[in-house]
């Protein structure tokens, strides 16, 4: 079990844990702390959360992206609700039908060419309100970053959360790999979440050097379907209901401390997006290689001949994109190397040479 596997570019969830979440977790696992979230490391991320976020924000960690996405939609949808979403959305073509099963939503899916909503792109299914025999569109589902790999603007996400909101809608926003989009925008998290308007964001550890973290962010209790008890009750609740709340909630916390202290989610994220950078520029150009998005953090979709990228694959893992049109995914992680990603492009540029 000490042999490690060779390094790929399939996806940022390949790599392993950073060493200060490691750390973190170690550190956590001394005495004992009161169980299911009244312990001291998921206080302090509660002041983490804030300082990024907003004094009003409140974060609920979980264990992996889509009860992130579950969790989130469940708050935000009353029992008629549906959600429109990107048709390339993880929540519509990743997660097993989990929104459906277990938030019991409507999905409307709209075709985009980026895999970014716009207000116009909404309103190809925000109809039929009041109409008894359509699911209700309640909830806008945007990703940031997108399953493309591109990102949206906090202008773009402010856009739609005015039109959202002028609809009665609200918005949701997965960050599964929320750094990598503050890392491209050079921005912070706050600026295109809590200030653009969004509702609800998750915030994504595990593709950025967790051992398997995420947190479902509140930014405005009263788009949340509350009761006496206020909204972030209504999200403890349902956080339990989805089978996500830890018993040792510490050792989650503990991993989302690390991350969000000195500024780790932000060096790690960064440093993917250049890899990625580093890849497309590399392979722009090549005779065979035809980049179908313009990367924007740590995601390069291209397409390549099949027969190409099979004999890559031979040496680096990744994945299929659509297979329909030759398209490739190639992913980079907070610990890819520039060695990493030289001996990649090296090994394409003899794959297309031997065919021609």
């Amino acid at each position: 079990m000490t042999a490690s596997a060779p390094r790929g570019f399939a996806s940022d969830n390949y790599a392993g844990v950073h060493p200060e979440v490691l750390a973190a977790i170690a550190q956590a696992n001394s005495g004992h702390e009161s169980a299911y979230g009244d312990d001291s490391w998921t206080a302090r991320l509660q002041d983490l959360v804030r300082e990024q976020f907003g004094e009003q924000a409140q974060g609920f960690p979980v264990f992996n992206g889509t009860a992130a996405n579950v969790v989130a939609l469940q708050a935000l949808l009353p029992p008629w609700g549906a959600v429109v979403c990107a048709e390339s959305a993880h929540i519509h073509q990743d997660e097993g039908g989990a929104p459906e099963r277990v938030a019991r939503t409507k999905l409307y899916p709209v075709p985009t060419p980026d895999g970014k909503l716009t207000p116009e792109l909404v309103e190809a299914q925000a109809h039929g309100r009041g109409f008894v025999h359509r699911a209700q569109p309640a909830v806008v589902e945007i990703a940031q970053v997108t399953e493309l790999g591109t990102v949206y603007t906090p202008a773009e996400v402010r856009a739609l959360a005015d039109h959202a909101h002028g609809l009665g809608m609200a918005l949701y926003m997965d960050g599964a790999r929320l750094a990598n989009a503050a890392a491209a925008l050079g921005t912070s998290l706050r600026s295109f979440t809590t200030d653009a308007g969004v509702d609800i964001v998750s915030f994504g550890g595990t593709k950025n050097g967790a051992l398997g973290a995420e947190a479902v962010v509140l930014l405005n209790p009263e788009a949340v379907q509350a009761g006496p008890e206020g909204a972030g009750k209504a999200v403890e609740y349902l956080r339990k209901s989805s089978m996500q709340l830890a018993s040792k909630m510490r050792f989650v916390s503990a991993q989302l401390v690390a991350l969000l202290t000195d500024g780790l989610w932000l060096r790690s994220a960064g440093h993917a997006n250049a890899m990625a950078a580093r890849l497309a520029e590399g392979v722009r150009g090549l005779d065979g290689v035809t980049l179908t998005q313009e990367p924007a953090a740590n995601q390069v979709l291209a397409v390549v001949d099949p027969a190409v990228a099979d004999a890559v694959r031979c040496r680096y893992a990744f994945y299929d994109w659509d297979a329909s049109r030759d398209e490739v995914r190639w992913m980079t992680s907070w610990d890819t190397t520039g060695d990493d990603v030289d001996g990649f492009i090296a090994a394409l540029r003899s794959a297309l040479a031997a065919a021609g």
